[in-house]
């Protein structure tokens, strides 16, 4: 432990004068850090560094079946793997602790291979000398502006949900926006102490196209020398409680009202402290001060909207130390947009803007790398998150929330490049979640609740996927008290880590099992039922052809609903697999919905049938065990009877008992031995096994694996089957595709089919075409 002490006894303060560092907490993966960047600013530091970690993976092999002694012998084997992976760390803190966490780093540096560290900021030049004795490293200093459009780029490429519209009075007031695959042209409109207007073209092209003197540094100084009151946050505090009208000269004062001729309301600000100058009264600190940020933000805001409208922009990005996600600046500036554009440009914020500096003067230092040759992802397990930084927060309650006075930014690198599904209708506008959590407060506690309630569960079955490790009870511990605090921190803060959704929840509950060494708690559970699975699976075939063919094609949709029941991530699903093991198929099959479904439109997909077959299909599948082996595989089957090309898209990695790419390898090599119509399709490439890219039980079409949208533009892909209530209900129901749909699921939440007008076991099997092709009604409900 560390204790990070203030090093300007002059400098007041509320809070306490000391902080403690925990290593593992605050500069995590410290010991493997390989380069270091640093922006340093009028009173925030922000440190970014490369770490290498190394965590647990579970891997799986194949037996050699050719000798195969016993029937109880397990189909493969699962093996725990040490791995090594690259993770960016960015971490801010206030310029007051610098000097001790620069110690704090020396005494915790192993064998760095740095030998320079990148600057960036207006404080590079002020704390050169103390970086290079603390670190022994030279300080090379960057371009501020190259360094923030570098950052700005990295984050909206690499973070879906990291711009959004702030709305003051609405029940979400962060209201995420989706991220453009083409992220060009843009306007950054960067407000430090004063104001650069920058467009943005391309990743190494932009032009300062303009600017202002009046900015950040003009409401402080302003706001000093009028209240007296010397600290930026201290100023945003006053303003935020004052009444701008007793200082103001509205229209109402000049016209009685309002100046309909011109189109001007009462309440519009005629004259920024015109009452100054004619009442004969002393003005409160807090309406100066809210006058003064009016003042501020309309002209920054109509500067912005120029200069939008003059170079035709409608992506307009505020940032900058005056913005720095404080509620206040940011409700004054979209305000002041939404005015002078009458809604035409939104005013949009970034979630890490803090970090942007850093992230572009670290990308600056690691171009022999090449970083934007990979895809990262925002690990949640040891993110803050967005906060609320409300100027009421007293200090310490600013200091629970993660901005002050430390903040962390945790971005792993993935091992693929992840793109759009070239299939999507319109990228631009595609939204994976089907419900926002951050707007639906009734959905958001019954979820939060729901993945509290799984805890116990998650940590059994985590402790048990390692039986020879006996610290795995200890660790599991420390995950369950890690996942419960993230819960506890979206119930007060939803928009943590961007939208809330169930995918969020489910993802950030992945994150923080390998962050305790857990990469697949499932793993054991799959293995069984994959084995068990497989004896089945002749007798499953042989009986779907004695039927006739109608017959046969609602008999393979009913066995792919069927065998998505099992799903140990629904607990209702779970409670029923963990107290009776016999539950099998046919079982499942007794459970589903008689028809009519809750969205039935398999007449249409039978009528599809008797066509010409489709030249492509590509499938997202979703669990191990009778799902893919009993579901899937007879459906897969029957299309490369129809002369159809399939291309089976699985996990990267692992989450929950899904079927992951290894897996899925091993299993359809092994059918392929009992099946000559699989084997005759994997020899003749007809039947393809490819990674998604994701290691999520949901799906996100716009991050998937490059080779997959490779695979679906050569086979040119006409068809698309997402399965399961992760991909199909909580991603993807309102996905358009420019081709043929068919989404299946089975409702395996009593809560979401109650609220759908279903029941468990409800049905939802939605087959679309594309506009512009013959389309009947295909079904369909509202998840909201």
């Amino acid at each position: 432990m560390a204790e990070c002490g203030r090093v300007d006894s002059n400098t007041s303060h509320t809070m306490d004068k000391s902080i403690t560092l925990p290593p593992d907490e605050i500069f995590r993966n410290l010991e493997n850090a390989k380069r270091f960047a640093i922006d340093i600013g009028g009173s925030l530091t922000k440190l970014a560094y490369y770490s290498t970690v190394q965590h647990k993976v579970a891997k799986v092999r194949s037996f050699d079946h050719t000798a195969k002694a016993a029937a109880g012998d397990k189909l493969y084997e699962i093996s725990m793997q040490e791995e090594v992976t690259a993770r960016l760390h960015f971490i801010k803190f206030e310029n007051a602790y610098i000097e001790t966490c620069l110690d704090f780093i020396k005494d915790h540096l192993v064998n760095t291979e740095t030998k320079v560290i990148k600057a960036t900021g207006g404080g590079a030049h002020k704390f050169k000398e103390l970086i290079e004795r603390k670190l022994g490293l030279k300080v090379d200093k960057e371009d501020e502006m190259t360094c923030l459009i570098k950052g700005c780029n990295f984050v909206l490429k690499n973070i879906p949900h990291e711009a959004f519209v702030y709305a003051k009075h609405a029940d979400s007031e962060f209201r995420f926006q989706t991220t453009n695959p083409d992220i060009f042209p843009y306007l950054l409109v960067n407000i430090g102490s004063g104001v650069s207007i920058v467009k943005v073209e391309s990743e190494d092209k932009f032009e300062r196209i303009g600017g202002s003197s009046i900015g950040g540094g003009t409401f402080w100084g302003l706001g000093a020398l009028l209240t007296k009151t010397k600290r930026f946050d201290e100023l945003l505090q006053l303003a935020s409680k004052g009444q701008h009208a007793s200082v103001d000269m509205l229209v109402k004062d000049i016209y009685g009202g309002s100046y309909g001729y011109l189109g001007l309301t009462g309440d519009l600000i005629a004259s920024s402290f015109g009452k100054s100058a004619t009442a004969d009264k002393d003005f409160s600190k807090e309406d100066m001060a809210k006058s003064l940020l009016h003042m501020i933000s309309n002209d920054i805001g109509q500067l912005a909207c120029l200069y939008a409208k003059l170079h035709n922009l409608s992506r307009v990005y505020f940032g900058g130390f005056f913005i720095r996600g404080h509620p206040v600046t940011m409700h004054t500036i979209t305000y002041s947009i939404n005015f002078f554009t009458k809604g035409e440009v939104q005013a949009l914020f970034l979630r890490h803007e803090g970090y942007l500096g850093t992230i572009g003067a670290f990308l600056k230092g690691a171009e022999e790398d090449n970083p934007n040759q990979y895809s990262w992802g925002e690990n949640y397990a040891g993110s803050s998150g967005l906060m609320s930084v409300s100027p009421d927060m007293n200090p310490m309650q600013r200091a629970r929330s993660g901005t002050f006075p430390f903040d962390m930014l945790e971005m792993d690198r993935l091992e693929r490049q992840l793109v759009n599904l070239p299939l999507l209708q319109d990228p631009s506008s595609y939204i994976p979640d089907t419900v926002d959590l951050t707007e639906d407060a009734l959905a958001r506690e019954y979820w939060l609740y729901c993945f509290e309630e799984a805890l116990d569960g998650v940590v059994k079955r985590a402790v048990a996927s390692q039986p020879d490790m006996p610290e795995a009870a200890l660790r599991a511990e420390k995950f369950r008290q890690k996942y419960r605090h993230k819960l506890q921190t979206l119930r007060q803060q939803p928009f943590a880590y961007g939208s809330l959704t169930v995918r969020s929840l489910l993802d950030t509950r992945e994150h923080c099992l390998n962050e305790f060494n857990f990469p697949d708690p499932y793993s054991k559970i799959k293995q069984r039922e994959n084995d068990t699975a497989l004896k089945y699976y002749q007798k499953a075939v042989k009986s779907l052809d004695e039927l006739s063919w109608e017959e046969k094609q609602f008999a393979l949709v009913q066995g792919v609903l069927a065998g998505n029941v099992f799903d140990w991530g629904a607990k209702a699903v779970s409670d029923v697999l963990e107290s009776d093991p016999e539950f099998g198929f046919e079982e499942a099959k007794r459970q589903l919905e008689e028809r009519p479904w809750l969205v039935d439109s398999y007449d249409q997909w039978l009528e599809r049938l008797k066509g010409p077959p489709h030249k492509c299909a590509l499938f997202f599948v979703d669990n191990s065990g009778v799902d893919i082996i009993l579901g899937v595989m007879p459906f897969v089957r029957e299309l490369l009877s129809r002369g159809t090309e399939v291309v089976l898209a699985s996990n990267s990695g692992p989450a929950l008992n899904d079927v992951t790419n290894g897996e899925l390898q091993i299993l359809t090599e092994r059918i392929a031995a009992m099946d000559p119509v699989i084997e005759a399709g994997l020899r003749e490439d007809r039947l393809l096994l490819v990674q998604s890219g994701s290691s999520s039980p949901c799906l996100d079409l716009s991050r998937l694996d490059k080779v997959l949208a490779m695979v679906v533009r050569e086979r040119q892909t006409d068809l698309v089957i997402i399965e399961g209530m992760g991909r199909a209900i909580h991603t993807n129901y309102y996905a358009m595709l420019s081709c043929e749909s068919l989404k299946m699921a089975v409702i395996k939440n009593s809560w979401l089919a109650d609220r759908l007008g279903g029941k468990l076991f409800s049905v939802v099997f939605k087959y679309e075409v594309p506009a512009g092709k013959p389309n009947k009604d295909c079904g369909a409900f509202s998840p909201s």
